[in-house]
């Protein structure tokens, strides 16, 4: 199962052939916030819930292949268009709620 994001512009494929997953290009990451889970909820030691912006270029891609198992998530987008490619099926992802990354997410 591969996934990968592309933000609206350059009019190319994100990704021509679903066998390959290429590194992360025109991305970059920002950490907003981080809570330490360890007082909050037992068994949590050395867990944390993180907020990050991500802002992808347009033409850029994020990867690699990773899965969010243990580590959950949502998207939400802020401004332009994401196309996510998952499981053969193109879904186009515009401003506002994105999807969730629970463990069945591998992109």
């Amino acid at each position: 199962m591969t996934t990968l994001h592309r933000v609206e512009g350059d009019g190319e494929s994100a990704m021509d052939d679903e066998r390959v997953a290429p590194d992360s290009k025109g991305v970059s990451i920002e950490l907003l916030s981080a809570v330490d889970l360890r007082p909050v909820i037992a068994g949590m030691a050395g867990r944390q819930l993180r907020m990050h912006t991500v802002t992808i270029e347009p033409g850029g891609i994020f990867g690699p292949i990773h899965d969010h198992l243990g580590r959950p998530g949502v998207v939400y987008i802020l401004q332009g268009t994401i196309i996510d490619h998952r499981n053969g099926a193109v879904e186009e992802h515009g401003p506002g709620p994105g999807w969730p990354e629970d463990r069945h997410t591998t992109h």
